[in-house]
């Protein structure tokens, strides 16, 4: 199964995690990098690896990023990645006995989130579509978020990708703003009846920052993983209180 397979990672100034992803990747034949003109060392990293090819597209959406670096697949299956997605081992095992089944289209991958290498007990990372077949998917914007729609039936597997990002607080304060600009106007766009219950809470401004504090300590059990826990359980409500925060903004100062 492996040898049908190319992955597809985007980056935009990646160097602390892309190795590292790319190291899990040795088995590819190729692997496409959709890069969108990073100035750090990304780049330079990607070319110590001869599998890989590098196409540049400025950035607008995640999903026409992801849409034409399925553009650029030609073998049957995509296995479509960030670059702070690591593989374990487990699941490259997995993947690598797969049936070849014509009527499986796209495998559901379960995620453990990792604070500064270590994996937490749980995390609000849902599992994700990420092997699938491309000539049947297409991805769509969702906030500041992207889902991929793809015919066909899927199956869950057992073995799971870490998501492992090592980029500095700095970097992650940076790009949580610019996604909770597009989801506050999705928020706020979406009319209520659409909306999920979490978005309706989200939307209130107030509870969404204590209800996600309590969930990743208590129901997810981040407390039992020491300080890892709480600075996971920090950034999601620093997160989700900037995205209070944007909300209060557009709806007081709207364009």
């Amino acid at each position: 199964m492996l040898e049908r397979i190319t992955p597809l990672i985007l980056t935009y100034n990646e160097s602390p995690n892309i190795h590292r992803a790319i190291d899990r990747l040795t088995w590819a034949k190729k692997i496409i990098v959709i890069d969108s003109y990073s100035d750090d060392d990304t780049v330079e990293i990607l070319q110590n690896y001869p599998q890989v090819e590098v196409f540049y597209r400025k950035f607008d959406s995640f999903a026409n990023q992801c849409n034409y670096g399925l553009s650029k697949i030609d073998t049957f299956w995509v296995l479509s990645l960030d670059a702070d997605y690591i593989l374990s081992q487990e699941l490259i095992n997995e993947i690598k006995y797969l049936p070849e089944e014509a009527e499986i289209n796209s495998y559901i991958i379960p995620f453990k989130y990792c604070i500064f290498g270590k994996p937490l007990r749980g995390t609000l990372l849902p599992p994700r579509k990420v092997l699938y077949q491309p000539k049947k998917a297409i991805y769509q914007d969702d906030g500041h978020a992207h889902r991929v729609i793809v015919e066909g039936t899927s199956k869950q597997l057992l073995a799971c990708i870490y998501h492992d990002d090592r980029k500095p607080l700095s970097r992650w304060l940076w790009a949580q703003d610019r996604y909770m600009v597009i989801e506050a106007k999705k928020l706020l766009e979406t009319p209520k009846g659409e909306l999920s219950l979490g978005d309706r809470i989200r939307k209130q401004k107030i509870l969404a920052p204590w209800i996600v504090l309590i969930y990743c300590l208590i129901f997810k059990g981040g407390i039992f993983d020491g300080w890892h826990g709480w600075y996971y359980a920090l950034q999601r409500v620093l997160a989700e209180i900037l995205l209070a925060i944007r909300l209060i903004e557009a709806e007081k100062f709207p364009n």
